[in-house]
This record gives C-alpha cells, sequence and structure tokens, in this order.
C-alpha cells in the first residue's frame, strides 16, 4: 500500500516481473487468479481485545482486535451504535513503514477496510442502542500489519471480519435511570460478511493477491467488497492512477465473487475452532 513502493524496486526488478507476467507467470508461480495459503487464527489476544484475529496471507500477516465500549451516539443517528476501523503501521512490520503519527497508507488502509464494514452493513448498529440519544456500544476494529509482503487490504479485511465474528462483551442496561453493567456476556449483532478482494493491473495483465513486488510495479489496483449474497457492496480503486477497462472490471468482480467464497468458508471454519 502506498506510494513508497515504486522508490524501492530496481529497473532490472521492475522490468522483470512485468515481462514474466506477459508471458502469464508470476513470481510465486501460482496463477492469476490464485491466492497465496492463507490461515486464519481467532482469540489471538484475549487479554487485550473482546475479539481478536491473526491472518497470514503467504507472507503477509495481520492482527486485528476489536474493544467494545459504551459511549454516546452521534448526533444525527441517536438510535445507533457505530463501528470504527483503524490502522497502525509499525517498522516493525517493514522498513517501508515509519514511525509517528498515521501516514497516508494507514489511513487509507482503515478507510477501505471500513468501507467493507459499512456498506455491506456487517453489523446492526441499530441494535447497539442501550438508551437513545445517550448511551450507545462503539465497536472499534484495530489493524496492525505484523509482515508486509503485500496486499494488506485482503489480510486486514479478513482479520477484521473474524475478530468481529468472535467478540464477546458485557452487556449494559439501564436501571433506575442508572447504567448498569450486568453479568451477562453477548455477542455483536452480526448481519452480512463483506470480504474484500483485491487485484493488481500490471501492464495488460491483472492478478489476485499482489505479493509486494507486483504493488510495486503496479498500474493500479481494484479492491472489490464481496457480501454472502454475491452482491458487491464496495469498490476502490487506488495504488496508481493506471486505467482500468470495462472488461478488467468484469474479471475483477468475477474471481473476487469466487474467492470470496473460500474466504469465508476459512473465516467461519476459524469462529467455530474458538466455541
Amino acid at each position: 500500500m502506498g506510494d513508497w513502493s515504486s522508490e524501492v524496486i530496481s529497473h532490472i526488478d521492475y522490468d522483470y516481473v512485468r515481462d514474466l507476467l506477459s508471458r502469464g507467470e508470476r513470481l510465486d508461480g501460482r496463477a492469476f487468479d490464485e491466492y497465496r495459503p492463507i490461515d486464519i487464527e481467532v482469540g489471538v489476544v484475549p487479554a487485550k481485545a473482546e475479539g481478536s484475529a491473526l491472518v497470514r496471507i503467504g507472507n503477509t500477516s495481520v492482527v486485528a482486535g476489536v474493544k467494545v465500549l459504551v459511549g454516546q451516539p452521534w448526533p444525527d443517528n441517536p438510535d445507533k451504535g457505530f463501528v470504527m476501523v483503524t490502522a497502525e503501521m509499525s517498522p516493525m512490520a517493514s522498513p517501508l513503514f515509519e514511525l509517528g503519527p498515521p501516514k497516508e497508507g494507514a489511513i487509507e488502509l482503515a478507510r477501505v477496510v471500513d468501507r467493507g464494514v459499512r456498506e455491506s452493513d456487517t453489523v446492526d448498529v441499530s441494535k447497539l442502542c442501550i438508551l437513545e440519544g445517550k448511551h450507545v456500544y462503539t465497536i472499534f476494529a484495530d489493524v496492525y500489519p505484523l509482515e508486509y509482503d503485500g496486499n494488506l487490504l485482503d489480510a486486514s479485511s479478513m482479520a477484521v471480519n473474524a475478530a468481529l465474528a468472535t467478540t464477546k462483551y458485557p452487556e449494559y442496561k439501564m436501571e433506575d435511570d442508572k447504567l448498569v453493567k450486568t453479568e451477562n456476556m453477548i455477542s455483536i449483532p452480526l448481519e452480512n460478511m463483506a470480504i474484500e478482494v483485491t487485484h493488481s493491473k500490471i501492464g495488460d495483465s491483472l492478478v489476485v493477491d499482489p505479493i509486494l513486488k507486483e504493488e510495486m510495479v503496479q498500474n493500479c489496483r481494484i479492491t472489490i467488497a464481496v457480501d454472502e449474497n454475491d452482491k458487491m457492496t464496495a469498490m476502490q480503486k487506488g495504488g496508481g492512477i493506471g486505467p482500468l477497462t470495462l472488461d478488467d472490471l468484469d474479471a475483477a468482480m468475477g474471481v473476487s465473487i469466487e474467492r470470496t467464497h473460500d474466504i469465508m468458508a476459512l473465516i467461519k471454519e476459524a469462529v467455530k475452532s474458538l466455541k
């Protein structure tokens, strides 16, 4: 993610990656529509989060943690709670990341993953209301890349969805006009799941789940969120100003739907393992 990637690849590697793709091959031998091996673990930081997940896609790994707090609703939605995704990109994950306030890459990562959750109505935020206008549950999903070898977007989307699906938090109720914590633990009211699938356009080639060197030479990328009903709920173009044709979009949408089925099955299997 980010424009820095173009600064750290040699002209030899740049030409080699593109030439290889023009001959129908990828650096790691995968098909153009094939993901690297995906591994999903849930409940990885139980002491610090109400829900958490670790996702590995090849050599890229991301952990997501979910915190649920009681707060005030937004003025324009007094009877709804809300969900917010944030991201922190530490130099421990990659020398491409810098210390300090969130940079453009971290902001973009959070916004794209957040959009996939919001536009898909993953959480029924109307069920997060405790007392209209006063108290609601607020859900924060924090994303932390641990190792970066391309495609943080998809790894983060998977991690956030898996973490949300395993979150348990204390129930609060109003008693005698006071907010009281009960002994019950409840789950996030999930209504839908949408997974983001990212494709890189490199020359005339379109590849899913780009590794870092492929990201470094891409013209642009397209990320598509697909829900459980094969509905495309969000779409984001980034990673460059190169054009995408209608044929590119049609191919990307078809592959996204196919890959989403497999990924959702992995997430649901991981969630079951915690119960």
